[in-house]
């Protein structure tokens, strides 16, 4: 029955959906059926049970199954409110065949709320089970099903809660770019089965070792799908190939782009990295593909698998709730799953310019955001399309969204843009889903003249956001575009590919000594976050990353305080200071781990013609930068501590930063099922005689077991040869040796991920290389070497060499004339040398006032390069 169902489930909620109920209906929370019987009496609150029947009056006793019919009766209710109404949705799986679309008349009033209350295990699912699989004949392993009704395309499959690869690979020809695509060096890709179906895409991040530097800029991914492949002609569809590879250039300022967002020559971006969603790529267990033009689903299960018991879900709908104009309406306690994003399918694919804003429509690079530089620009400035959120919210006030769950989704997770006030996202979870997370406003209306489009006053706050974006991989867990008001605080931020926050638009036009766009935003605050192991996957982000104009002065400019970010593995910052950052005040908080800045970096103001540099505030936060207090034009640092070691850091800030404690229970929250990792990504290596190195950008999706180790392989004539490295050493040092191998024989390596529940796939195969002796040129000497002490300690920066010799810097070796040598070991000391960013160190345990001799020198597979030498006095 029903009632009983109500007693268990309250009985297993958490101490926030508790207070909930209390708050809602103190007679249900605390007495059962009998205060269910006085409120239904009333005619108040709506019960909903997946094995309802929407012919029932939605009581306690007799629950509706269907939310749109729970919507139906909240609307004939909602008007007389003389209390919360709350939507009881029992445990279990709605299977939603057309998002849930909410409006004003589903709204709150006379001070009173209308609650989506679910039990922490109610899902909203947009997807669809796929079932009766059979072996294929002649493909050992292989298995296939029809596709179920209503699933015409998707870009996910989901085993057990776990999402599996959909069918990728190498290409297995050679290309050459035209001007519509590609010539092939053979016609393999037009005997494919369904060459329509295919997807190039092109990973960027930094170029290292022999990592190909694809996409368009180091933080970019983007996809674009085959129009067609006949004989060695390849057709790539429109208007994904001409968004993703032509650019406006200004006639007067050689080598920029008139969107001036990443490179003007997009050579890099015409080379594919690898290719997905074909047939003939499924060789990988966990692979699989969905063949439209058959109606068959393919999967190559994994070791364990058992595809008779197995739930296979696949997502159908690209939105789950769509609501508009809504005012004084919570959800609480479900789980949004299982919805798809299908627009990168389409011929208008996925051209990525930044946090997965895309360059859209025909002739979109021609005109989209270019506003007053070219004529036809399409206005504001910047105003490119935002990826759309499975779950969305516009024009809305007084919304809550707590104590849920966003996963297994295919676009961004949830959208409050469009005028959406004073409402909060608290007490969530984020994680395995495409895109971008949560994303408050947007960008193309940096002015307005009515309040009504305007988001202000949006509260992101005890969430914790981790293991994404899993597609999209520019994407970032909380984009914030022009807002006012806004705070994202006390959030845990972890283990995502790129940027951890991201606030602001529209600063690129200092690129070409223009002021940035005049925008709305004012009195935005990113405060007591804790971010760490971010950018595992692409380079050129931060911890908190700002771009534009944040305000009208330093007052109410946006406010960086009390944050903890460290341990960032992508070249960047871990606060950073993009073009335009105006106003921007960024106090108190502990940075570390960073490969290049702590804070950085400072721009020119273009408002007034005056030379000045943007004015922005970086004071009293402990960091291993150790800049001088300085007034830069406007730009002022000051009374800022250097921190020798983490430890050392205020208790105060540490223990504040993140999820307060009553939110902590999210860090233990299971979600999705059990499985091996996500491969790696972006393996790169090189050789020398006996043997080779391998790098590559570490797992962080890890499906609820941290890997304890990465296997290396590689592979070459005819054999193979494997090493084995702790997740603990490689993050270390950030790379891994193969020895045993032969000269002049080609290696390719790939690197499979290791957790409690088995070994992950192999990753992607790096470019081959050929062990061999090599002609033993060291490295250079490092350049701008320098210290900044302390009184105790001094933070010892330089540049890599300009020359590397024969391979590439591997470490560096710091002296001090105490007697101490320090080993430099990290994936900064190897992604800073490709273009010669800066590196930082702190040594500690001076004395003061003392005079101290350094020296830094590179290592490489060769030796040890001549070393730069360099004097500094402690303060007293």
């Amino acid at each position: 029955m029903f009632p009983l169902m109500l007693t268990k489930w309250g009985s297993k909620r958490r101490r926030t959906v508790a207070t909930v109920l209390l708050g809602a209906g103190a007679l249900l929370a605390t007495t059962g059926p009998v205060a269910a019987a006085a409120l239904d009496s009333a005619g108040r609150d709506v019960y909903v049970s997946p094995s309802g029947s929407d012919r029932a009056p939605g009581t306690a006793h007799q629950p509706v199954r269907t939310l749109d019919r729970a919507r139906d009766l909240v609307r004939q209710r909602a008007p007389h409110l003389t209390r919360d109404l709350t939507v009881h949705l029992a445990p279990g799986v709605f299977r939603l065949s057309q998002p849930l679309l909410l409006d004003a008349r589903d709204s709150g009033g006379n001070g009173h709320r209308v609650i989506w209350q679910g039990s922490g295990d109610t899902e909203l699912n947009g997807g669809v089970r796929v079932t009766g699989w059979r072996p294929v004949a002649g493909r050992p392993g292989l298995f296939a099903a029809a596709a179920p009704a209503g699933l015409d395309n998707t870009r996910q499959l989901y085993v057990d809660g776990v999402r599996e690869q959909r069918a990728r690979g190498p290409l297995p020809v050679t290309v050459k770019a035209t001007g519509t695509g590609y010539t092939a060096s053979a016609d393999t890709l037009a005997h494919w089965r369904n060459p329509k179906d295919i997807e190039f895409v092109y990973t960027a991040g930094e170029a290292l070792w022999n990592i190909q530097r694809d996409g368009l800029g180091q933080w970019t991914e983007p996809r674009c799908p085959l129009a067609a492949a006949q004989g060695t002609t390849i057709t790539m569809a429109q208007p994904c190939w001409d968004n993703s590879t032509k650019r406006v250039l200004f006639p007067d300022i050689p080598g920029r782009s008139v969107n001036m967002v990443g490179p003007a020559d997009l050579t890099n971006g015409r080379h594919p990295t690898y290719a997905e969603n074909a047939f003939e790529l499924l060789d990988t267990p966990g692979e699989w593909y969905l063949d439209r033009s058959a109606h068959l689903v393919y999967y190559l299960p994994k070791p364990g698998q058992d595809l008779r018991r197995a739930d296979v879900e696949v997502p159908v709908l690209e939105k789950l709730v769509d609501a508009r104009g809504i005012h004084d309406v919570a959800f609480r306690g479900l789980r949004f799953s299982y919805a798809t994003w299908l627009t990168p399918s389409s011929p208008e694919g996925f051209s990525e310019i930044q946090a997965g804003y895309t360059i859209t429509g025909a002739e979109g690079w021609a005109t989209q955001g270019l506003c007053q530089f070219v004529p036809g620009g399409t206005c504001p400035y910047a105003s490119w399309t935002r990826e759309p959120a499975n779950v969305s919210v516009s024009h809305a006030r007084r919304v809550e969204f707590s104590d849920s769950v966003f996963a297994h989704l295919g676009g961004a997770g949830l959208d409050l843009v469009d005028g959406t006030k004073e409402s909060e996202v608290r007490g969530d979870v984020f994680t395995d889903i495409s895109g971008n997370g949560v994303q408050v406003g947007g960008v193309d209306k940096p002015v307005t003249d009515t309040d009504a489009d305007v988001v202000r006053d949006v509260v992101v706050t005890d969430n914790h956001l981790y293991g994404l974006p899993r597609e999209f991989h520019g994407g970032v867990p909380i984009v914030n575009g022009y807002t006012v008001r806004n705070t994202i605080s006390h959030n845990q931020i972890d283990h995502v590919g790129y940027s951890a926050i991201s606030v602001g638009w529209g600063g690129w036009p200092d690129k070409i000594q223009k002021p940035a766009t005049p925008n709305l935003s004012h009195d935005n605050a990113v405060s007591d976050n804790l971010i760490f192991d971010y950018m595992l996957m692409l380079d050129d982000g931060g911890g908190i990353y700002t771009q534009g104009i944040t305000g009208t002065s330093l007052d109410d400019g946006e406010k960086v305080t009390g944050n903890v970010v460290h341990d960032q593995w992508g070249l960047g910052k871990a606060v950073y200071t993009d073009n335009g950052n105006t106003y921007e005040t960024i106090r108190g908080n502990v940075l570390y781990g960073t490969a290049y800045f702590n804070v950085g970096t400072v721009h020119v103001d273009y408002r007034d013609g005056l030379g000045n540099n943007d004015p922005t505030l970086t004071e009293d936060n402990y960091w291993e930068q150790g800049d001088r207090d300085k007034v830069d034009k406007g730009a002022i640092t000051r009374g800022n501590k250097l921190l020798a070691r983490p430890s050392d850091a205020p208790a105060a800030i540490v223990s504040n930063a993140g999820l307060e404690p009553a939110y902590r229970g999210l860090l233990v929250r299971r979600v999705g099922g059990g499985a091996p990792a996500e491969a790696p990504s972006r393996v790169g290596t090189f050789a020398v005689s006996g043997k080779l190195y391998a790098t590559w950008n570490p797992t962080y999706a890890f499906n609820n077991a941290p890997v304890m180790e990465y296997v290396v392989t590689a592979t070459g004539g005819g054999r193979t040869k494997s090493a084995t490295v702790s997740a603990a050493e490689f993050a270390k040092r950030a790379y891994a040796e193969v020895p045993g191998l032969t000269d002049g024989t080609a290696y390719t390596v790939t690197v499979a991920a290791r957790n409690a529940y088995g070994t992950s796939e192999p990753s992607l195969a790096a470019a081959p290389v050929t062990p061999g002796p090599t002609p033993g040129a060291g490295p250079g000497v490092p350049t701008s070497a320098r210290a900044l002490p302390s009184a105790t300690a001094a933070s010892i920066r330089w540049n890599p060499p300009a020359a590397t010799g024969d391979t590439p810097v591997l470490a560096y070796t710091i002296t001090v004339s105490d007697g101490r040598t320090i080993t430099v070991e990290g994936r900064d000391a190897l992604v800073t040398q490709p273009t010669v960013k800066g590196m930082t160190r702190v040594v500690d345990n001076l004395k003061p006032a003392t005079a101290y001799t350094f020296t830094v020198a590179a290592v490489t597979a060769t030796g040890t390069g001549p070393a730069a030498t360099f004097t500094a006095t402690t303060a007293p």
